[in-house]
């Protein structure tokens, strides 16, 4: 790790109540939907990016896979590494920022899900170049051919939910679609906060970033956490769904 932050401060200090979180019942289900979408076979290796209290990756390593865990947040990966252990699985778990995360490995498969990294800006990222980063590194550590499923803040949620004022007021830039607002915790001390940023997208722009990336996409879904399926976009819903596959590898340099 090499730095630290907004976001990373807020999930470490979340970390022990984020499976409070209503959105985060649903694990099961929707594993269920990602083994079958990415069309996973037994023993196949799994890479989740931004998996945060290890929720998805502890189910997938539940069914007998091969998971390796990133997260920035040393908090979340506490909590993932106490699931796992009451779980009775092993998983690897890496603490490391999505955008400069190297593998060694190739792997099978890949997700990065519930605004696991993907969107998540600090204040010195760049509103595109932080994500295809992410991208990069996911398509570098997958084998030809393998599959991807990521979901990214809905860009028509945003657009939707401000207005000209809110935009004035530097809560919404609607040039690089990210939002700018507060994020606030308990601690025995009280409350804490920090200001964080989250990038939104639409479609069009989310395919042309992962072609860019090498990926293929071969679905976008309505992404809501608890209601994943082959279904269409909600406008209002808080995130969309991509599903791609490795086309090629993307040498960065050129």
């Amino acid at each position: 790790m090499t730095r630290r932050n907004e976001w990373e401060m807020f999930f470490d200090g979340y970390a022990p109540k984020y499976m409070n979180e209503a959105y985060t019942k649903n694990t099961v289900k929707e594993i269920d939907f990602v083994v079958k979408e990415l069309k996973l076979k037994p023993g196949n290796s799994i890479l989740d990016i931004g998996c945060g209290t290890g929720r998805h990756a502890v189910e997938l390593a539940k069914r007998g896979y091969k998971v390796a865990g990133v997260d920035t947040s040393s908090g979340m990966l506490a909590e993932a590494d106490k699931a796992a252990e009451e779980a009775g699985v092993k998983v690897a778990w890496v603490h490391a920022d999505a955008t400069e995360f190297k593998s060694r490995k190739k792997f099978d498969a890949a997700i990065c899900l519930c605004e696991g990294a993907f969107g998540l800006l600090g204040s010195a990222d760049h509103h595109t170049e932080h994500d295809l980063a992410i991208l990069h590194n996911i398509n570098a550590a997958l084998k030809v051919g393998s599959g991807l499923i990521l979901t990214a803040s809905n860009g028509f949620k945003k657009i939707r939910k401000y207005t000209q004022k809110d935009v004035e007021q530097g809560k919404f830039d609607p040039m690089m679609m990210v939002e700018t607002f507060l994020m606030e915790w308990d601690t025995p001390r009280g409350k804490k906060s920090v200001v964080v940023r989250e990038r939104g997208y639409v479609p069009t722009e989310l395919t042309l970033l992962c072609n860019q990336a090498g990926f293929k996409v071969e679905h976008i879904w309505g992404g809501q956490a608890g209601n994943w399926g082959r279904r269409s976009i909600d406008l209002d819903e808080i995130e969309i769904m991509v599903v791609g596959r490795k086309q090629k590898s993307i040498d960065r340099k050129t």
